[in-house]
C-alpha cells in the first residue's frame, strides 16, 4: 500500500489577489472591490486540489523562515497535504505574487517576487517520500532536484506527471517529458513544444517521447485526452453561474485529473471529475478558495451535461 496518492515538487507561493476595474496601463489608483490572499503555484494548487478531494498528499519545496514561508505550510497542513519535505531556509524569504483580476471579464495582470530562499536541491528531496507515492507531480521547477526525484520516482515504479503551462515552455522540458507517464499541458505549451499549430499533431510529438498520456487544456474550450493506447477524445469544460475568478482552475484541475488516475477512474471519468473541479474552483477569488470536497464534485456532475463533445474519429459520451 502506498502512503500517498500524489506528491508533488515544485514552488509554493502566497498569492495577493484583488478585483479591480481596470488593468493598469499607465500611473492608476483605484479601489478594489474585493481582495484575498492564498497559496499558490502550480504543482502546489494542484496537490491541494486533490488533498481537498480526499487524496493522500505530499508537497516537495523549498521556502523561506519569514511569514510567507509560515503561511505556506500551515495552509497545506491545514488541507491535510504533509509537509515532512518541505525545506526551510533559515534567513530567506518565500516566493510571492500578486494578481489584478479585471471585474467584467476575468482579465488579470500578475507581478510575482520568487524569494531568494533558493532552489530544492538533490540532497534536500526525501526520497522515501517519492517511492511512497503512486504518482509524483511536477512542472520542471527545482530542476536538478526533480529531474533526481522523477529518476528516483521511475526506479521505483510510481508514475511521473508533468504539468506544461501556457508560456512557459523551454526546451530542457523535453528531458523531462521523455520520463513522464502522464503530460498535461496548456494549448500553448503543447504547440510551442512541438513546433506545430494542429493540437492533433502537437500531441503526437509529446506522446512520441514516451508518456502514456496526454492531456491538452484549452481554457473555455476544455480539454482534449490522448491516450498512447486507445482513442481520442475531448471533455468540455463545464459552465458555472456564478463565475467569479479563473485563477488556478488549471491547477485545480490537474489535481483532480490525477486524483482520478490514482483512484483506479477510467481517463473519461478523471476527465469529468477534472473538468468539474476546475469549474467549481472559479466560484471565488483566488486559486483554492473554491475548491470542492469530493461530495460537491458528485453533486454538480449531474446538473451538467457529461457529454464529450464530437472529435475527429470519435463521438464520445463520457461514461466511465
Amino acid at each position: 500500500m502506498k502512503e500517498f496518492d500524489i506528491v508533488g515538487l515544485g514552488v509554493s507561493t502566497v498569492d495577493l489577489l484583488f478585483v479591480v476595474d481596470e488593468l493598469p496601463g499607465t500611473e492608476l489608483v483605484q479601489k478594489a472591490h474585493a481582495s484575498a490572499i492564498e497559496g499558490g503555484g502550480p504543482v502546489a494548487t494542484a496537490i491541494a486540489s486533490a488533498a481537498r478531494l480526499g487524496a493522500g498528499t505530499a508537497m516537495l519545496d523549498r521556502v523561506g523562515d519569514d511569514i510567507l514561508g509560515r503561511m505556506i505550510q500551515e495552509e497545506f497542513r491545514a488541507a491535510g497535504v504533509n509537509t515532512d519535505g518541505i525545506v526551510v531556509g533559515e534567513g530567506r524569504t518565500s516566493s510571492k505574487a500578486s494578481i489584478l483580476v479585471r471585474e467584467r471579464d476575468g482579465a488579470r495582470t500578475i507581478t510575482y517576487s520568487p524569494g531568494d530562499c533558493g532552489d530544492l536541491t538533490q540532497a534536500d528531496v526525501r526520497e522515501e517520500i517519492v517511492t511512497a507515492a503512486r504518482i509524483l507531480h511536477v512542472n520542471g521547477r527545482h530542476w536538478d532536484a526533480c529531474l533526481h526525484a522523477v529518476r528516483v520516482a521511475r526506479k521505483a515504479g510510481v508514475s511521473v506527471s508533468f504539468d506544461g503551462g501556457a508560456h512557459r515552455y523551454t526546451p530542457q522540458h523535453r528531458e523531462l517529458v521523455a520520463l513522464a507517464d502522464i503530460c498535461i499541458v496548456a494549448e500553448e505549451y503543447a504547440t510551442s513544444f512541438a513546433a506545430r499549430s494542429e493540437i492533433e499533431a502537437a500531441a503526437g510529438t509529446l506522446l512520441q517521447l514516451g508518456p502514456k498520456i496526454v492531456v491538452i487544456t484549452q481554457g473555455k474550450g476544455g480539454s482534449w485526452i490522448y491516450p498512447a493506447e486507445g482513442a481520442a477524445f475531448h471533455q468540455e469544460a463545464y459552465p458555472v453561474d456564478d463565475l467569479v475568478d479563473t485563477t488556478g482552475a488549471g491547477d485545480a484541475y490537474h489535481g483532480a485529473f490525477l486524483f482520478g488516475i490514482a483512484r483506479g477512474f477510467s481517463l473519461k471519468k478523471a476527465a469529468r471529475y477534472a473538468s468539474a473541479v476546475g469549474a467549481l474552483n472559479t466560484r471565488a477569488l483566488g486559486g483554492r478558495s473554491a475548491l470542492p470536497t469530493l461530495r460537491e464534485v458528485e453533486g454538480f456532475l449531474p446538473l451538467v451535461a457529461t457529454y464529450s463533445s464530437p472529435q475527429r474519429g470519435e463521438v464520445g459520451r463520457g461514461e466511465g
